[in-house]
C-alpha cells in the first residue's frame, strides 16, 4: 500500500488540486476541511501531514499541537501550507512541530519534491 498522506485546508479548490497531484504521483490523500474535521478523519496512521495555517474552529497551529500531543502522530512529519510567510508564524510554527513550511502560491513541482523528500 502507498504512503499516506492527510491534506488539511478550508479551500476545496485547494485540497483538490493537492490531492490530484498527489494521487497521480502514487499517494492515497486523506482530505479534511479544517483540524477539527482532520483530528476526527485520523482514524489510521498517516505518513505525512498537510495543513494550512488559517482555518475555521481549529487553525494548522491547534492541529499540529492537537498531533504533536498525541503519541501515534508525535513523529509524522507536518508541512504548513500557507500564505502566511511572516518569519513569527513561521517560529510559533515550528514551535508547535511543524516539520516544514511552504508558501502559497507554489507549483505542484515543489509539492511534490517536499513529499518525496519527506516521505519517499
Amino acid at each position: 500500500m502507498g504512503k499516506v498522506i492527510l491534506t488539511v485546508d478550508d479551500s476545496a479548490s485547494m485540497r483538490q488540486m493537492v490531492k490530484f497531484t498527489l494521487s497521480d504521483a502514487g499517494y492515497t490523500v486523506i482530505e479534511a476541511s479544517d483540524g477539527q474535521d482532520a483530528l476526527q478523519k485520523l482514524t489510521r496512521p498517516v505518513n505525512l501531514v498537510i495543513t494550512d495555517l488559517n482555518m475555521p474552529r481549529l487553525d494548522g497551529i491547534g492541529l499540529i499541537r492537537s498531533l504533536r500531543a498525541n503519541p501515534a502522530h508525535k513523529g509524522v512529519p507536518i508541512i504548513m501550507l500557507t500564505t502566511e510567510s511572516q518569519e513569527s508564524r513561521k517560529l510559533e510554527g515550528k514551535a508547535a512541530g511543524a516539520t516544514g513550511w511552504i508558501v502559497k502560491p507554489f507549483t505542484m513541482q515543489q509539492i511534490l519534491a517536499v513529499v518525496k523528500r519527506m516521505v519517499g
